[in-house]
C-alpha cells in the first residue's frame, strides 16, 4: 500500500479565504495541532508577502517540530532568499517555488514567452537547491496549460533538482476524468518523472477538488495539497479530512493511505473553525454537525441493530465521541425507546405507546426535541428517577480580593455529608465540592444561564450537560439565587447519571 504525503496549506492558501486571517500566535497554535494530526508538510506562509507572513513562517520554523515546514516563493531570487531566511531555523525545511504555465497566464499576467518561463523555473529551482535539497516546483494553472509544454516544464525542473512537482488545478477548472488523463499523460511522456514525487493541489470552484485529488492518487500522485475544512481561495481547496477518510474507508480501491492520526481530525477542524471564524456547514462530510446524525426512523432502526447499515465509518475514528440519534418527526419507535432507556426510563408497552403518540404530536410542532421534552412527556406515565443526591444547604464566600469558597451540605442516600472547596469562581467552587462529596468524575460539557422572568429578583434557570464514561445527560435547576440554581442543575444531572449506571 502506497503512503500518500499530506501537504497542509491551511496556514497559507487556507488563510487567503476572505476573513480567515490569523495572527502569528494563532498560526503557531494551528501548526502544533497539525503536527499532532500527523501531516507531513506544513506550508506556513508566503514569507515575502508581508512582514507578518515572514514572522509567522520564521516562528513556526523555530517553535514547531515534527513536520517539514514549507515557505512559498515566486520564481524570483528575492522571494527564494526571503523564504530561506524565514525557514532557516526549521529542523526540516522545504522551499516551494512556482510560476504559471498556462497561455492565459503567460499572455495576460506574466507577459512572458514559454521559453522565458521555463528558464525562470529552472533558475528558481537551482537557486532554491543552494539552500535545501527539498525543493518543490508548482506549475500554476497546470490544468489549463498545453499538455506537451507542461511535460517539458516538468522534465526541466526535475533536471534542475526539484524533488516534488505540483500539478495544480489553480482555478478549479478540471474534472476527474480529464485530470486522470493528464496525470497519465505526464507519467508516460516525462522521461525523468520517476525522479520526483508528483503532487496535486485542487481548488473547489466546481465542487470537484476532492474527487480530482483522489483520481490523481489513482493515477500515481504521491502527495496531496489540501486544507482543514477545505478553506481557501474562492470556493476553497480540497478538504484534507475528506481525502484522508476516503483512503481510510476504501483501502482496497485506492491501495493507498496516509500517516494522519485520524482521531485528531475533529479537534483540528474545530480549532481552525474557531480561530478563523469560518463556521463548518452542518452537512459537511466527516466533520459537519450532521455527519454522524440520524433522524429518519428507518435509519435509526438499522443503526441500532447494526451500525454498518447506515454508517461507512466510525465517528470515533475521526475524534467524534459517538453517533447521534436525533429525535424528530421522522424518528421511529425503536429510537424513541432507546432514548428513554438512556434517560433511565423503563416503560411498559402500553406506557411506551402513549408516550410515543405524544412524542409524534410534539415533533410535528417543534423543530428540535430535547431530553427535557421527552422527560416531560413520560413523567405523566411513570414516576421519575429517585434522587440519590439532594441539596440541603449551600453558602458562598466570594469577592474581588477573596478566594471563592463554597460550603456544601448534601443528602446522599439519607446521609448528610458536608464539604468545603475553593475554586476559580463561586460556581467552580460549588461544583468541586459537589464532585468531592459524590465521588463523581464527570466532565462539564455545557453551562447555560437564562432568566425565566424579568427584574433583578427574576427566577434564574441553569442548564448543564455532563458526560461520564460515554454517557451524556442534561440537568436543570431554577432559583432566584443563580448559584443555588447552578448547584441544583449539577445535582439533577448527577442523579440522571446515577440512574443510567443502574
Amino acid at each position: 500500500m502506497r503512503i500518500i504525503k499530506i501537504f497542509d496549506t491551511t496556514l497559507r492558501d487556507g488563510e487567503q479565504s476572505p476573513g480567515a486571517s490569523m495572527n502569528v500566535d494563532e498560526k503557531i497554535q494551528v501548526a502544533k495541532q497539525l503536527v499532532k494530526l500527523g501531516v507531513d508538510i506544513i506550508e506556513a506562509g508566503f514569507p515575502i508577502a508581508s512582514p507578518g507572513d515572514f514572522e509567522a513562517v520564521k516562528r513556526i520554523a523555530t517553535e514547531v517540530k515534527g513536520a517539514t515546514i514549507a515557505g512559498l516563493a515566486r520564481a524570483r531570487n528575492e522571494d527564494i532568499d526571503r523564504a530561506r531566511e524565514a525557514l532557516k531555523p526549521a529542523e526540516s525545511m522545504r522551499i516551494h517555488t512556482f510560476i504559471a504555465t498556462s497561455d492565459i497566464h503567460l499572455q495576460y499576467k506574466l507577459k512572458m514567452s514559454r521559453e522565458a518561463v521555463i528558464e525562470a523555473a529552472i533558475n528558481a529551482v537551482k537557486r532554491a537547491r543552494q539552500y535545501t535539497d527539498d525543493v518543490e516546483f508548482s506549475a500554476e494553472d497546470a490544468t489549463r496549460s498545453d499538455w506537451d509544454y507542461l511535460c517539458k516544464v516538468t522534465e526541466e525542473v526535475i533536471k534542475a533538482g526539484a524533488k516534488t512537482v505540483n500539478i495544480p488545478d489553480t482555478v478549479g477548472y478540471t474534472v476527474p476524468q480529464e485530470y486522470g488523463e493528464l496525470m497519465e499523460y505526464l507519467m508516460n511522456n516525462v522521461p525523468n518523472i520517476d525522479k520526483a514525487v508528483i503532487s496535486v493541489h485542487c481548488h473547489n470552484d466546481l465542487g470537484l477538488a476532492v474527487a480530482n485529488s483522489l483520481t490523481a492518487i489513482l493515477k500515481g500522485a504521491g502527495q496531496v495539497e489540501c486544507t482543514i475544512n477545505g478553506i481557501g481561495e474562492r470556493a476553497g481547496n480540497a478538504s484534507m479530512e475528506e481525502i484522508v477518510m476516503a483512503l481510510k474507508t476504501r483501502p482496497k480501491f485506492y491501495n493507498a493511505d496516509t500517516k494522519i492520526v485520524t482521531q485528531e481530525i475533529y479537534k483540528t477542524s474545530r480549532l481552525v473553525s474557531k480561530i478563523t471564524g469560518m463556521v463548518v456547514q452542518p452537512n459537511k462530510a466527516i466533520v459537519g454537525e450532521n455527519a454522524f446524525a440520524h433522524e429518519a426512523g428507518i435509519h435509526q432502526d438499522g443503526l441500532l441493530k447494526e451500525r454498518s447499515t447506515y454508517e461507512i465509518m466510525k465517528p470515533e475514528d475521526v475524534g467524534i465521541p459517538r453517533s447521534k440519534l436525533v429525535l424528530g418527526k421522522h424518528s421511529g419507535r425503536h429510537a424513541f425507546k432507546a432514548r428513554l432507556h438512556e434517560l433511565g426510563y423503563d416503560l411498559t408497552e402500553e406506557e411506551l405507546n402513549r408516550a410515543f403518540e405524544k412524542f409524534k404530536h410534539l415533533a410535528d410542532q417543534k423543530k428540535y426535541i430535547f431530553d427535557e421534552d421527552i422527560e416531560t412527556l413520560v413523567s405523566e406515565e411513570v414516576s421519575k428517577t429517585p434522587e440519590i443526591y439532594s441539596l440541603v444547604d449551600l453558602s458562598i464566600t466570594s469577592g474581588v480580593n477573596v478566594k471563592p469558597t463554597a460550603a456544601i451540605k448534601l443528602n446522599v442516600n439519607d446521609n448528610i455529608v458536608e464539604k468545603m472547596e475553593h475554586g476559580d469562581g463561586p460556581v467552580d467552587a460549588v461544583y468541586k465540592a459537589i464532585a468531592a462529596i459524590t465521588h463523581t468524575k464527570s466532565s462539564l460539557l455545557k453551562f447555560e444561564v437564562k432568566s425565566i422572568t424579568g427584574g433583578t429578583d427574576a427566577l434564574g434557570e441553569v442548564m448543564v450537560s455532563l458526560e461520564e464514561n460515554g454517557r451524556t445527560v442534561r440537568g436543570h435547576g431554577a432559583d432566584t439565587d443563580i448559584i443555588v440554581a447552578a448547584a441544583k442543575a449539577y445535582i439533577n444531572a448527577l442523579n440522571k447519571l446515577a440512574a443510567r449506571k443502574r
